[in-house]
């Protein structure tokens, strides 16, 4: 890591623990700065808090956050991406004009490691994995590693990578709009659909969060865009950076592409887009991002083959489980909203007997009715939106359609309504908050419900 002056002496702020506000007051602390943590969860009920007490060195604030917290008089504030800016403690750093970044803005600053940076509003985590995968692959010295929104915060493993490594950050439109000098190499846009409205306000507010990927890229830089996107065409002319394209419609040529069932790049065929082991259309757009990536890097075709036709997927994202009777398991927990679930669908010829449903945010979901009509011979439902599952359901011309405690209820039901052939997939098209923490408990427990069932283990 670079041993930065920026900190020292510097009186900071870091609102909101969980692993990355834990790891960026340790890197503060280091770097030589004053730093106090704010967390909103109470000091008995608070690991990352504890800790930071019995380490010793910290200003340590819990429970009710308020703007009387910044009365001690700051520098800087960093920010946990998933807090709001018109909360009173951050709206008031707001007017007082202090600074406010987020963990990934430390981290590269700190970092000797060439970055890579992945945003997009589906397929991060996937081409995220795919592409340090790749980088890992023909190495003449140094390691590739995944950092950021995909649940290793980029503060601790910038410390422990030099400058022969790579790492691969997926960053979010939470955490982009904490950055003001976040300088990836290799920016990677995956695609923009109209989420988190209800953080950003509107859907400009949100491009405009993901475009910071690039705001700071100049012409020795890459900016790998989905050309199957008019939006996203236009919105590379404001990049500095070499533009490279990857289409699946072969809508451009200079850079990465599917064309009658082959995936290119420019002119060199690397592999058929159906030896891409995860399924999915979705999927195959993920791999031509990572293979735009490899090639910039210098990988060869046959390490970019060996890659896509042995990665099974990232957990909770249309992740293979196992197959037993002849009946595929699919675990997509992931899928938290209407998009997921239908790439998740449309990733898949055979039949699927699908489990989906959780809480209700007040949409419904007829936008699912030619999906399930082209895709789903039975459903299984569960949760806040189980209702509203059905009338899509129904409209559809699904028969089976069967209602359950929850997801892991489900798994014996969907097993019963299914035959040699199927897919039996969850993805819930719903957040999980109404019967889990979390989507990965979500997940975690379909996988154990499968094994139980089948008296296999998950397949890795």
């Amino acid at each position: 890591m670079k041993r930065i002056k920026t900190y020292e002496g510097k009186r900071v702020i870091v609102v909101g623990l969980a692993k990355s506000g834990l790891n960026a007051a340790r890197l503060l602390k280091k770097l030589g700065a004053e730093v106090t943590v704010s967390d909103q969860q109470p000091l008995e009920k608070n690991s990352e808090a504890q800790e930071l007490q019995t380490e010793g060195g910290y200003t340590i604030l819990t429970g009710e956050q308020d703007p009387s917290q910044l009365d001690a008089g700051f520098d800087l504030m960093v920010k946990n991406p998933g807090i709001p800016y018109d909360v009173p403690l951050i709206k008031a750093a707001t007017d007082q004009h202090l600074p406010i970044i987020t963990e990934i803005e430390l981290a590269s600053e700190i970092s000797d490691a060439e970055l890579i940076a992945v945003t997009g509003s589906n397929g991060k985590t996937t081409t995220t994995t795919m592409i340090t995968k790749m980088m890992n692959q023909e190495r003449q010295a140094g390691k590739s590693a995944y950092a950021g929104n995909i649940g290793v915060p980029a503060s601790q493993v910038a410390q422990q990578l030099g400058d022969q490594d790579t790492m691969v950050m997926e960053v979010s439109s939470f955490m982009l709009l904490g950055t003001t000098q976040f300088h990836p190499h290799i920016a990677v846009l995956t695609n923009i659909f109209a989420n988190h409205l209800d953080y950003h306000k509107t859907r400009e507010n949100y491009v405009k969060a993901k475009m910071r990927i690039t705001q700071n890229q100049t012409a020795e830089d890459y900016f790998v865009v989905n050309f199957d996107s008019e939006e996203l065409v236009g919105l590379s002319r404001q990049s500095k950076a070499q533009v490279v394209p990857f289409s699946r419609l072969a809508k451009s040529k200079a850079g990465a592409y599917e064309l009658n069932g082959m995936l290119y790049y420019k002119d060199e065929p690397i592999m058929a887009a159906a030896d891409v082991k995860v399924p999915g259309d979705h999927n195959v757009e993920n791999a031509l991002a990572a293979i735009a990536v490899a090639k910039i890097e210098g990988r060869s075709s046959a390490a970019i083959k060996h890659v896509l036709t042995t990665f099974s997927g990232v957990r909770h994202r249309t992740q293979y489980v196992l197959t037993s009777e002849g009946r595929e398991f699919y675990n997509d927990s992931k899928a938290t909203d209407i998009e997921a679930t239908e790439m998740a669908l449309k990733g898949f010829k055979a039949p699927v007997v699908l489990l989906a449903g959780g809480l209700d945010r007040g949409y419904t979901f007829e936008r699912l009715v030619p999906f399930f009509k082209k895709h789903v011979k039975a459903i299984v439902l569960f949760g806040e939106t189980k209702n509203l599952l059905a009338d899509a359901a129904k409209k559809a011309g699904i028969k089976q359609i069967k209602f359950v405690e929850n997801a892991e209820a489900g798994v014996p039901v969907a097993y019963q309504l299914s035959a040699a052939g199927d897919i039996i997939l969850l993805s819930p098209a719903n957040a999980s908050w109404d019967q889990y923490p979390n989507f990965e408990v979500r997940g975690d427990r379909f996988i154990k419900a499968v094994e139980d069932l089948t008296g296999k283990k998950e397949e890795n």
